[in-house]
């Protein structure tokens, strides 16, 4: 995934907003959102490659997104651990964001760049591999690509001011935040980041959307969920094919545990 807007505690009625696109690889088997069995309950698809996923939440309400770092000099580790395994364990397991964050850092050279966010309750945590950083989020609004945490990318720029005028509407609905993720204009060559993979494809990758069918990857899937404050998640996903057209269309709603 490789773009999360979040607004945490912006909105009265909806403590938790997220609108996220999953880029990736087309030919990489992948399952739609769907209501995973055992417990806890969670809401999430499916990599069928390495077995995790991009982002979910937990009906115990725990939440979990990651995106890759882009830097193609770094150094990859051998055998690398599938990255979507981060937000699965953290799914599944009990510690705190916090503890979580802490073990892994000891891990995290076992992993090619990463930045992960967890939440539970009324705390949002990131932490990434790559700068070795760990920040609880402040009340507001963020956002969060392939570099750290709020870097000034024109896609997160303009993605956090869109859903802040989305979220002052006065009943925005899920369907409501799709034209967000969906916007498929390309950055100006003059404000676009440089990650070293040259400016034909930093082009590419500017944009919310990435319509990257000549390159084999692109936007798969856009993602928006919201917890209320009946603690009650909403959670749209749409599914996107190589040529930018929608192939389907998953609605769940879940309650959380008190």
């Amino acid at each position: 995934m490789c773009l999360i807007l979040i607004a945490r505690q912006v909105h009265p009625q909806y403590p938790l907003v997220i609108a996220a696109n999953r880029d990736e690889y087309f030919q990489r088997p992948t399952q739609a959102a769907h209501e995973w069995p055992g417990s806890p309950r969670i809401v999430a698809g499916k990599d069928l490659t390495g077995g995790g996923t991009w982002m979910g939440m937990a009906q115990n309400g725990r939440f979990a997104a990651v995106t890759n770092v882009r830097n193609p000099m770094q150094e990859v580790p051998a055998n690398p651990i599938s990255r979507g395994q981060l937000v699965n364990h953290f799914l599944q397991g009990t510690d705190t964001c916090e503890n979580y964050l802490h073990q892994l850092a000891e891990q995290g050279q076992h992993y090619e760049g990463f930045n992960l966010l967890c939440g539970h309750g009324d705390q949002l945590w990131h932490y990434s591999n790559r700068s070795r950083s760990m920040k609880k989020l402040d009340k507001g609004l963020h956002g969060l690509s392939n570099a750290s945490l709020n870097s000034p990318w024109p896609k997160v720029e303009a993605g956090k001011q869109a859903l802040a005028e989305a979220l002052q509407q006065q009943d925005f609905t899920l369907q409501s935040l799709l034209p967000i993720l969906n916007h498929r204009q390309r950055a100006p060559d003059h404000s676009l980041p440089n990650t070293g993979v040259g400016v034909e494809l930093e082009r590419v990758f500017s944009s919310r959307f990435i319509e990257g069918a000549d390159f084999g990857y692109g936007t798969r899937s856009s993602t928006v969920l919201r917890l209320n404050t009946q603690n009650q998640m909403e959670f749209m996903e749409w599914s996107w094919n190589s040529a930018g057209e929608l192939i389907g269309c998953v609605e769940l709603t879940m309650n959380l545990e008190p």
